[in-house]
């Protein structure tokens, strides 16, 4: 253990004269401490943005006066998605995709506001944050510290004079690694204060201790390709080469190639292609507007024999109320059946993007990291399908007011007789049945077992590492 902390030290001196490392270590700081400010100002600025404008959206809403319920299913409302605390981090796609949807009736609308326009792979980069820099650059400094550990040694003829002393190759080479690991460790320090941060705006710690270790196993993998290299080759030219170019192919060629092929494995319809299928299976569905339409005779049929009357006026229920009813229900399957469409499209291609995480750590780390601080598109499916199910829930209930509160009578004259119009006015108070939408992220422990994939291919990449070092050390030669 002396000599394995002997030779760390000698490199960590090596390291501290070098003024090219201190420099870049400098600058990467730097580059950490700018992006999280930023990052904290932007988010700042968001929150206080959304907390205002969902303030002003239930203000407007409830402060609507007595008028028709159908009125208030198309005024519609707005809802907003509260980021997760370690989204300070990593912002995921929420940049991408959005984070506000405005709900109405008779319609599914997506999220809006997004920073950025949104990407086919879903996970594109769309701004620097602190989890780009430790995904991007952080390993450029790892690869600058590790390239000439073993080299150097070599070119200065002291490679020999170890070996001839009787010291293993293995035994210099986990020296070296012990250097490197402990510039992995001195690393992740920004990160911990950034999960200790998260952690006390109410994170949970399993959550904040995943994150630094996905990310420990990243930069861990980066220190071990520099060390192979770095053993293997005999020219600190040759070293440089190498490395560069496997950071260019794992950060930027092959993430790239990724996202083709993973758009390749599922296609998704166009837009134009799937509005005009979809609207063509809302018109079959008939017009909820209008009680005579031929696609509702069999309920007004069914409710008046129910009731055992012969006229829509004589029923106990408002018919144009029911049929805003059926008709909702009817038009939200529909709507849900293609919304689920797309995203098990979109699962499916992230599912084949995060595959190629077995090629290159940087798509097995982004994808674990996201999940971890939830702000990947499991987390946008559901916040999707949390704001419609708070749509769908307040269309019906305004629905319901429609058709137990109006009469059939008045609804029908209310374009034409003035006291007829005031009589299908309903109190505002219905307007509080809009229930407060609040979205939260999956408990930490799911979050974590969502990114098992991915830890296993972060620890595989580091087993393989460390194997060929393990051989390299055998058959080191000056």
């Amino acid at each position: 253990m002396r000599q394995l902390l002997l030779i760390a030290g000698a490199e960590w001196r090596c390291w501290q004269r070098a003024r090219l490392a201190l420099g870049a270590g400098l600058l990467l700081a730097a580059l950490l401490v700018a992006t999280t400010v930023v990052t904290t100002l932007r988010m700042q600025a968001e929150a206080a943005a959304r907390a205002r404008h969902q303030a002003a959206a239930e203000a407007a809403f409830l402060a609507q006066p007595d008028r028709h319920p159908h009125r208030m299913v198309h005024y519609g409302h707005y809802v907003f998605r509260t980021p997760p605390p370690l989204a300070l981090f990593d912002p995921g796609l929420d940049p991408v995709t959005g984070q506000s949807v405005f709900l109405e009736g008779h319609r599914q609308n997506t999220a809006m506001f997004a920073a950025a326009s949104a990407s086919a792979d879903l996970g594109g980069f769309s701004a620097l944050s602190p989890a780009l820099v430790y995904q991007l650059f952080a390993p450029l400094l790892l690869l600058l510290l590790g390239h000439g550990v073993v080299v150097r040694e070599r070119e200065a003829g002291t490679l020999a004079t170890l070996l001839a002393q009787g010291m293993h190759g293995r035994l210099l080479l986990a020296g070296k690694g012990l250097a490197l690991l402990a510039a992995v460790l001195l690393l992740l320090l920004p990160l911990a204060v950034s999960a200790l941060l998260a952690v006390r705006a109410g994170e949970a710690p399993l959550a904040a201790a995943a994150l630094v270790a996905a990310y420990g196993l990243y930069l861990v993998v980066w220190g071990a390709l520099a060390l192979l290299a770095s053993a293997l080759l005999r020219r600190r030219a040759a070293v440089l080469a190498t490395l560069a170019t496997l950071w260019i192919a794992l950060t930027l060629v092959l993430p790239a190639l990724a996202v083709a092929r993973a758009a390749q494995a599922a296609p998704m319809a166009g837009t134009l292609e799937t509005d005009l299928a979809m609207r063509a299976d809302l018109r079959r569905l008939g017009d909820g507007h209008n009680a005579n339409d031929p696609a509702f005779a069999r309920l007004r049929a069914d409710l008046l024999a129910k009731h055992g009357v012969q006229r829509a006026e004589d029923l106990p229920v408002n018919l144009r109320g029911v049929v805003a009813q059926v008709s909702e229900q009817r038009l939200t399957d529909t709507l849900n059946t293609y919304a689920s469409a797309r995203m098990a499209v979109e699962t499916r291609q992230a599912a084949a993007l995060a595959a190629h995480g077995w090629l290159t750590p940087l798509l097995a780390v982004a994808e674990a990291s996201r999940a971890v601080a939830g702000t990947d598109l499991v987390h946008h499916h559901r916040f999707l399908q949390q704001a419609e199910a708070l749509r769908y829930a307040f269309v019906q209930g305004l629905n319901k007011v429609h058709a137990e509160a109006l009469s059939y009578s008045d609804d029908i004259r209310r374009s034409s007789d003035a006291q007829a119009e005031q009589r299908t006015r309903v109190a505002a108070a219905h307007w509080q049945l809009l229930g407060r939408f609040q979205f939260t992220a999956d408990a930490a422990e799911r979050r974590t077992a969502q990114a098992a994939p991915q830890w296993q291919m972060l620890g595989l990449w580091c087993v393989l590492l460390v194997a060929a070092l393990g051989w390299a050390g055998g058959r080191l030669r000056p």
